[in-house]
């Protein structure tokens, strides 16, 4: 490749750095910049200011001409994405099994974004006809605060090179192994747009492996982990460009109940089909499990803020004639935090609701007839989920999937019911039925004829302040639980679906680009979010800041919202 007009090559960069060994180590700002390797070049974007701060970043730019993918693996944004997944999955690899050299603090240090089971668009890889690039962070050497130069050599003029050339270049990988990892994503993909022709919120194909290793390793079960087989009754076929006819449980529209004993597998369906709204590597045992992208789950979340919410449908006129219809609280209760949680998602665009009784308030769920009995309607302002699932789906067509294993009632509105037995799916929605009929509940239906009014809100951008200290904009994620506005800490812990901490990173920057840009007194919430989201499919997530960043990955604008409804100093106008 010809060298750009003045642009420094490696051996530039090369004499450059045996020229600072052992000067102090802000002269290392010297080297940004961008340097000519000759098969691709370095772009050193940020240095560090000490060996113990955050390492510097920097991103290789390799031209597709010299990078040989062929246009096959590229030319679907689907199969691009898978791509781009794919190589950072290898230089991830490639840097763990690389022995650090010593040096102070983050010396040496090679990183990317750890990728998860689930293939997203990351900043860290993007493969496109003209290039591909890839950024990641470097630890620049150093022996105290002094800077170690030929340490540096020999980590960015051979460590470097080394490492693009193992990891970037076709013809030094498996190229079956990249098709079948871009025809997985692309099959997936496929998958997906046929649910709403079949009328389904969610597929889980026949042979799915969908237990996990444990709770905090997203990896599959490989020991005694059972196939996914679907019931006759609900199998359904869909079909592939590259695997071909698929069949498995179509999860159908309405209310689908999932029920069954203890340990038997009923969360585990759910959380498959929770993470289904991702495409997934081949090997993670649930790539051929899709969700509709808009199935968003809900629990109860005590102690977490809430601003302006019409929680009316839900919770009526509470103690003291307190009104539901604008509710704030900095102190919400199980109940009061389910439902919340319920109109925020449906504000956001939420198609789908995915319940787990095991995390949900019990008095948001049911109310029995016993307790009806004691308590008169009068003196409980609390309508249960059970009154409200059916007008969710008749009135604004928005589903539910349910795991249920404490209350029967529900049998009265499910249109579908699959009992879990040892991880084996069973369509029992007639039984359910017959035992609905025969055991009458006798509990009275409350809350109204239909499922209640729906309030737009629009934000406060002023109860917004990303600022801290000297610092206008200050942005700070902590793995996938908690993000840090300005002053202000966002805990996600109960936003279930975000499976990686670049995803919380993308969001803090989003929530600023959104007050920046799309917030205004007069613009509804759910219309800020859905410019930021139009933005960001435009112009990729480098729109969210200032300079290129490796380590952000794509979000729903569903997380999006859920992040600014947390935020304690929101207000609404």
């Amino acid at each position: 490749m010809a060298s750009a007009v003045c642009m420094a090559t490696s051996n530039d960069l090369y004499d450059q750095l045996h020229r600072l060994d052992g000067q102090g180590y802000g002269a290392y700002k010297a080297l940004k910049g961008e340097y000519d390797f000759g098969e691709f070049v370095l772009h050193i974007d940020h240095v560090q200011g000490d060996p113990f701060a955050a390492p510097s970043r920097v991103r290789v730019v390799v031209p597709q001409v010299v990078a040989g993918f062929p246009k096959s693996l590229w030319k679907l944004p689907c199969r691009a994405i898978a791509l781009a997944d794919y190589l950072t999955r290898e230089f991830y690899r490639a840097t763990q099994a690389r022995q650090r050299p010593s040096g102070s603090g983050k010396s040496g240090l090679i990183g990317i974004v750890r990728p998860s089971q689930a293939m997203l668009n990351r900043s860290a890889a993007r493969v496109t006809g003209e290039a591909v690039e890839l950024r990641f962070t470097l630890g620049l050497p150093a022996f105290g605060r002094r800077i170690a130069g030929r340490q540096a050599a020999e980590l960015l003029c051979q460590a470097i090179p080394d490492l693009v050339g193992k990891t970037l270049f076709y013809s030094a990988l498996d190229g079956a192994q990249i098709q079948h990892h871009a025809d997985t994503a692309e099959d997936a993909e496929e998958l997906r747009s046929q649910l709403f022709a079949h009328n389904l919120v969610a597929f889980i194909a026949d042979g799915a492996i969908l237990p996990r290793r444990s709770g905090v390793d997203e990896h599959p079960l490989t020991d005694q982990a059972i196939p996914f087989e679907a019931p006759e009754s609900l199998r359904v076929t869909l079909r592939c460009p590259h695997a071909g006819e698929v069949t498995g449980l179509g999860i159908p529209q309405g209310i689908t109940l999932i029920v069954g004993g203890g340990y038997h597998g009923k969360s585990t369906l759910l959380r498959a089909i929770e993470s289904g709204v991702y495409n997934h590597i081949p090997g993670d045992g649930r790539h051929q499990v899709v969700t509709d992208r808009l199935a968003v789950k809900v629990r109860a979340e005590d102690g977490r803020s809430i601003a302006g919410v019409n929680i009316s449908p839900f919770i009526g006129s509470l103690p003291q004639g307190k009104s539901t219809q604008n509710f704030s609280t900095p102190n919400a209760s199980g109940s009061t935090s389910q439902a919340a949680n319920i109109i925020e998602a449906i504000e956001a665009g939420a198609t789908a609701m995915l319940v787990d009784e095991d995390t949900s308030a019990t008095n948001f769920m049911i109310r029995d007839r016993r307790m009806q009995a004691l308590i008169a309607k009068n003196r409980e302002p609390i309508t249960p989920f059970i009154d409200k699932v059916r007008q969710l789906y008749t009135d604004y067509g928005i589903s539910t999937v349910l795991v249920m294993g404490g209350s029967g009632d529900y049998f009265d509105v499910a249109d579908t019911v699959i009992a879990m037995d040892e991880f084996c799916p069973q369509d029992v929605t007639e039984r359910a039925k017959a035992i609905a009929t025969e055991f009458k509940t006798e509990r009275d239906r409350e809350g109204g004829l239909s499922f209640g009014t729906l309030t737009p809100r629009t934000i406060q951008p002023d109860s917004i302040d990303p600022s801290k200290g000297r610092h206008s904009v200050k942005l700070r994620a902590r793995d996938v639980d908690q993000l840090q506005i300005g002053t202000e800490a966002i805990d996600l812990s109960a936003v279930e679906q975000l499976v990686e901490p670049g995803q919380v990173r993308a969001i803090a920057a989003a929530i600023v680009y959104a007050q920046r840009y799309h917030m205004t007194t007069k613009t509804p919430l759910a219309e800020a979010i859905a410019a930021v989201m139009t933005d960001l499919e435009q112009y990729g997530l480098d729109s969210l800041t200032e300079w290129p960043m490796g380590d952000l990955v794509t979000f729903r604008g569903l997380e999006l919202a859920a992040a600014i409804n947390r935020l304690r100093t929101l207000r609404t106008h």
